[in-house]
């Protein structure tokens, strides 16, 4: 821009360079000087529609609002897919085709590998493209990775759950038809890893420039002091997918995997319903739904202009935050980032930002846990409470997902309200994770202690050893480890299955399956117990006697709650804090370092430490380990604790250090506003 005769090409004009330009005080002057109307609009702001197709109905959602209902709901159907659907049915995807923990947990960092190695290319290019256009692409790949990432359904065949799994204990003279390692025992179930992998690759690409290109459109298209407000609109409209993913997903599992459950000719044969430990859900459904629903959604990014109407006069207006470290004038003077040769001067000035780096690194951080819980609290909650697979994921669901949002909401109300300027924002940071850290001790006092497991936790009344399922009361009955049926004894403790407790018989009373001659099972704990029961064991595990579901879910809504609300105000600081042409480079950096310090390893480590807790494992006749059965809850709930409680802290420390090298631009450092702009038009 031109002003008095003096050229600087820190002030252009907006539509010469439109989204990128917050000086706002010579912008203004100049703009004043040469149009007293105010900031002409740029050919840019185009209308709503395709080509020369531009229906009048269509440009009433030619506006922020618009673009923000159609942002959230990409937003919500991506959390529906990655954070929701896909997490709710791991522990399904783990028993269908034989995987791990550790493995799931795998399939979980997938995505975020896929978005860390595009993001810088993506926000980098991104930033000079037309930004609806590249949300299109993305509801296009994520279309396609939800759709991937259900085939293996299709084309793994029926499940088998196998022919009478619960058998009673046999005499010597019989054994099971698959009682000895043979290669058909060897499933290649587990290859189907692959194919997972690949879908969430698909959906990482998807997800790129949703939360880099789309945020920073936002950004670009309303006030700053309304920035906030609409980003934490559009963050917890992305975790509102992730509940309505657990309830729909939680429902879901409680539908057959094959939706009709295969008749058996045997008629003493029970078929399985969902207490029965081989239930496996339809995790699949919700995939093909999604799929569906977010290609729909390629329509109306299409149709979005380059800019929204009204970006000109908004950009013209805003006063720049960036951290004084002389990047801004480098930046601008050089006219960086208009080519792929600017790329590693470009992004070597986002990595020497102090400010930056410590928020991105604190970011990481959190992220890490985030990513865990969000990924192994239906299994912690199964477990730790002794609930269903589709209980605990709907109840964490229920829990986890609300509080996410909800912290979003009110972190992004009140820094808009209050209008925070950068290092505020920074501060208030610090305040809600200290609080998120004091909740985590939660998993001290809220934990359960495992129920009795005779071969596991405890001895066969005496005789066998810990962690050897087989003992001499049950030595001749040729029993198989993996044909893994729970039952309850009279004596309170959990068996194996009906073979290893030595049951030989069963009855049925009001639809119960009840054992009986169990050569395994003690008397009764209760005195003259032996009068109420008219049974030795019942199918299922036994009913936990810990209390304490309700304290953990109270404590840990609030310490979500708390979490998330850093999550909004960090966004909004790294924006402000780096060059006005970077900010959509900036938040592509953040992802690169969220996923590689944070997403990516939150899952497996997770995953690690939570099979590192497993105290029995599905082993079959060939000495495969599939997934794990028991788990020594004592053990997880610390470990769990252990890596929150570190993450958090080293979250807090680098919040503490960006405050600390912040320094605000020498011309809006304590001044008013509209003190700031006058200063600036007499220095132009």
């Amino acid at each position: 821009m031109k002003g008095d005769g003096i050229e600087n090409p820190a002030f252009e004009t907006p539509s010469s360079d439109l989204g990128r330009q917050y000086h706002a005080g010579p912008a203004r002057a100049g703009a004043g000087a040469a149009a007293p109307a105010g900031p002409c609009p740029s050919p840019e702001e185009g209308p709503c529609g395709w080509g020369p197709c531009t229906p009048r109905a269509l440009q009433l959602c030619n506006n922020s609002e618009g673009y923000l209902a159609a942002y959230s709901l990409l937003a919500i159907f991506q959390g529906i897919v990655v954070n929701g659907l896909i997490n709710i049915s791991i522990s399904t995807i783990e028993k269908r085709y034989e995987l791990n923990s550790s493995f799931t947990g795998l399939i979980s960092a997938s995505y975020d590998i896929a978005f860390c190695v595009l993001s810088l290319f993506v926000s980098y290019f991104g930033e000079r493209g037309h930004k609806p256009r590249w949300l299109a692409f993305s509801a296009f790949m994520l279309g396609l990775g939800s759709l991937v990432f259900s085939l293996p359904h299709f084309s793994s065949g029926k499940y088998q759950y196998g022919g009478k799994l619960e058998d009673t204990c046999q005499t010597t003279e019989t054994t099971f038809a698959n009682a000895t390692c043979s290669a058909s025992t060897n499933s290649s179930l587990h290859k189907y890893l692959y194919v997972f992998i690949l879908g969430q690759l698909l959906l990482g690409a998807g997800g790129t420039p949703l939360y880099t290109l789309g945020t920073a459109f936002i950004d670009d298209s309303v006030p700053k002091h309304k920035s906030s407000l609409y980003i934490g609109i559009g963050y917890a409209m992305s975790l509102l997918g992730p509940a309505i993913g657990y309830v729909l997903g939680g429902q879901l599992l409680k539908v057959y995997i094959d939706i009709q459950i295969p008749k058996r000719q045997d008629t003493t044969y029970t078929k399985v319903d969902q207490d029965d430990p081989r239930w496996l859900g339809a995790w699949w459904i919700g995939f093909i739904v999604c799929f569906f629903a977010i290609w729909l959604l390629i329509i109306p990014f299409s149709c979005f202009p380059r800019h929204l109407p009204g970006t000109a006069k908004i950009q013209a207006e805003k006063i720049s935050e960036t951290h004084d470290d002389g990047s801004q004038v480098l930046v601008q003077t050089n006219n960086i980032g208009q080519s792929f040769k600017d790329f590693p001067m470009a992004l070597l000035i986002l990595l020497r930002n102090p400010v930056l780096m410590s928020l991105i690194i604190a970011s990481s951080s959190e992220a890490l846990v985030a990513t865990g819980f969000a990924t192994f609290l239906p299994k912690f909650i199964e477990n730790q409470f002794g609930k269903s697979s589709s209980f605990s994921a709907t109840l964490g669901g229920l829990v986890l997902i609300p509080a996410a949002a909800l912290g979003q909401v009110i972190s992004g109300v009140l820094v808009s309200k209050c209008k925070m300027n950068c290092r505020g924002i920074i501060k208030f940071t610090i305040s809600t994770c200290s609080v998120a850290l004091i909740l985590n001790a939660v998993f001290l006092f809220a934990k359960c202690g495992n129920e009795p497991f005779a071969g596991v936790s405890e001895t066969y009344n005496g005789t066998g050893t810990l962690y050897n399922l087989t003992a001499p009361c049950n030595a001749n009955c040729r029993c198989l480890r993996s044909m893994y049926y729970p039952i309850c004894g009279r004596d309170e403790v959990q068996y194996f299955s009906p073979c290893f407790a030595g049951c030989t018989s069963y009855l049925f009373n009001d639809m119960k399956k009840t054992y009986h001659n169990c050569s395994c099972i003690g008397k009764p704990k209760r005195e003259n117990g032996s009068e109420d029961f008219l049974y030795e064991a019942v199918s299922g595990k036994c009913p936990t006697q810990c209390k304490f579901l309700p304290l953990f879910l109270t404590f840990f809504f609030f310490a979500v709650v708390f979490t998330f609300m850093a999550n909004t105000p960090t966004t909004v600081a790294i924006l402000r804090c780096v060059p006005d042409k970077q900010r959509s480079f900036a938040l592509g950096v953040q992802s690169v370092f969220l996923r590689l310090l944070g997403t990516i390893p939150g899952p497996i480590l997770f995953g690690v430490a939570i099979d590192n807790s497993c105290t029995l494992w599905d082993i079959n006749e060939c000495e495969t380990k599939g997934a794990c059965w028991v788990y020594d809850n004592e053990r997880m709930a610390y470990l769990l604790m252990g890596i929150s409680a570190a993450c958090k802290t080293i979250t807090i420390i680098f919040v503490v250090m960006a405050v600390y090298f912040y320094k605000p631009p020498p011309l809006t450092k304590a001044l008013p506003r509209k003190t700031s702009e006058k200063i600036s038009v007499i220095r132009t």
